[in-house]
């Protein structure tokens, strides 16, 4: 287990080295000579295979990972977490919407002392065999307990699939005999009183416009009381405004601003975000939904009745169960289980 612990942490220290605020080298960092460059080029391929993938939005998931990595976080995650390492092995299906999405699932997985046999997205295959190829040499117990395919799964004893709702049908027929976790689509949603500040409304526009939106823990959704004026909203998202500058987000704002017109519904814009009302959780891109209400209380209740289709809640309010705090959606730690379900906890049992 500590060999395992310490394998990551170096990791850790190896992504350090690539953040928002550039790229730089560290010679103190192990096996940097084998794989700096190496992880350079991937990440120039990455972002040249998926338009969504721009540089800025990977650095940001690396130096997420880089902060999660330490050895205080690691072991304050595994402290009175049950571990019960056997031979056995936990297939992993990727999704690909944001860069290295599946990695939690697979550090749960390794961590706990099981092989993992991994599938990826299309979208994002290039960062993480290079990574496990990383944790070998730091780690060479790994060796042989890390496999990726690109076939029909094979010989795997558990699986923890991530898809949209209409392949989590398909997967939960066709794991049927296997334990299992299966995800499917979730949105977050942030709940807004009028009484947010300058500061707090700036820092949602990360929760709102980091990744694209393309996360489940990117914010699709507003509560907002009736009367709202959204000039507050709309203040607070300017300086992001320069997102409309990405081919693909623009191609998309004016996709969906069309299919509106047409439509003839009311939403309100300012060039580079729509928000439109509607109960809906998932909003398309560049489109944040909203919905009004009169009560706390009766919209605690409803997002507690929808809680299978939301991942996070932020506000400011306090009376949310596990809200989180304007900006900080995209900076979850290590204990913050995707839908609610401790991935440790389930790995144990198989």
């Amino acid at each position: 287990m500590q060999n395992r612990v310490q394998a990551f942490v170096k990791l850790g220290q190896f992504l350090s080295q690539f953040s928002q605020n550039g790229i730089t080298k560290n010679d103190s960092v192990e096996f940097n000579e084998l794989f700096f460059d190496g992880f350079k080029h991937q990440l120039k391929i990455a972002e040249e295979n998926n338009a969504w993938f721009t540089k800025d939005n990977i650095m940001f998931a690396l130096q997420s990972w880089s902060n999660a990595l330490t050895k205080e976080n690691i072991n304050s995650w595994l402290k009175d977490a049950p571990i019960n390492a056997n031979s056995k092995t936990v297939a992993i299906i990727m999704a690909g919407n944001i860069p290295l999405v599946g990695f939690h699932d697979f550090l749960s997985v390794l961590i706990s002392g099981y092989s993992v046999l991994v599938k990826q997205s299309s979208n994002d295959k290039h960062l993480l065999p290079f990574l496990a190829k990383y944790l070998e040499y730091v780690d060479p117990t790994l060796k042989g307990n890390i496999e990726f395919t690109e076939e029909k799964l094979e010989n795997y004893d558990a699986v923890i699939a991530t898809g949209s709702d209409n392949t989590a049908r398909y997967f939960e027929y066709y794991f049927k005999d296997k334990p299992s976790i299966i995800r499917k689509n979730r949105n977050s949603v942030a709940v807004l009183t009028g009484n947010e500040s300058e500061i707090e409304l700036e820092s949602l526009s990360n929760d709102i416009f980091q990744y694209f939106g393309l996360g489940c823990r990117s914010v699709s959704k507003l509560f907002v009381p009736k009367g709202y004026n959204f000039d507050l909203f709309f203040k607070g998202m300017y300086n992001k405004h320069k997102i409309i500058n990405n081919a693909k987000y623009a191609n998309n704002y004016d996709y969906n601003k069309a299919v509106y017109l047409m439509s003839e519904f009311d939403l309100l814009e300012n060039g580079f975000i729509m928000i439109k009302e509607d109960e809906s959780y998932a909003s398309p891109i560049a489109t944040v939904f909203y919905e009004y209400y009169t009560d706390l209380d009766e919209l605690k209740s409803k997002v507690l009745n929808d809680s299978e289709k939301i991942q996070c809640v932020v506000s400011s309010s306090n009376i949310f169960d596990n809200e989180i705090s304007f900006g900080n959606t995209q900076n979850p730690q290590l204990w913050d289980y995707a839908d609610g379900i401790n991935t440790l906890d389930f790995l144990a049992k198989i």
